[in-house]
């Protein structure tokens, strides 16, 4: 099988899951979320595996269920935010198409509000976001092939410009 035609990297609220639906419907390929894909296996949401099992637990979750998704899914895959924290899960990515939705504070804090359904931002959003995003940024850097910077962008529009990224490296 093919490998996935992009893999999305990026914070929480940079729109990884929007863009990637939006990007598989334009090129005709399906769309992968790696933590849908452990919390169907799991049987619960990702905040309960955090809160019963610890994040170790779900980092080493997350590390197979990206070697899975890397393995059979040719569309477009996107991680969770802090996938790419573990260093296993950056070497699974060295020859892939990865591109980095990067986001900046404000924007980001906009689009996730206060989601409950995130376990490292619970408290305060806004600071807990800045840390994670400060922690992670070089992590992103390092698994991309491209960065595509989605503030003031629609998902429409970012969408489009990954499109045009993965067309033209074709």
């Amino acid at each position: 099988m093919s490998p996935p035609v992009a893999v999305l990297v990026g914070p929480p609220g940079s729109g990884k899951t929007a863009v990637g639906e939006l990007l598989a419907a334009r090129l005709g390929t399906t769309f992968r979320d790696t933590d849908t894909d452990i919390t169907t296996r799991a049987g619960k949401s990702v905040a309960e595996i955090f809160v019963d099992d610890g994040e170790p637990t779900f980092r080493a979750m997350e590390r197979a269920a990206v070697r899975t998704a890397l393995a059979e899914h040719d569309g477009v895959l996107a991680l969770g935010g802090g996938a790419v924290g573990d260093e296993g899960t950056r070497a699974i990515l060295v020859g892939h198409r990865v591109i980095f939705l990067e986001v900046g504070l404000t924007e980001a804090a906009t689009r996730v509000g206060l989601n409950r359904d995130r376990p490292l931002l619970l408290g305060n959003v806004r600071s807990r976001l800045r840390a994670l995003m400060d922690e992670r940024r070089p992590y992103y850097l390092e698994v991309a092939t491209a960065t595509i910077d989605t503030n003031g962008l629609s998902a429409q529009q970012v969408a489009d410009a990954v499109a045009l990224l993965v067309v033209g490296a074709v």
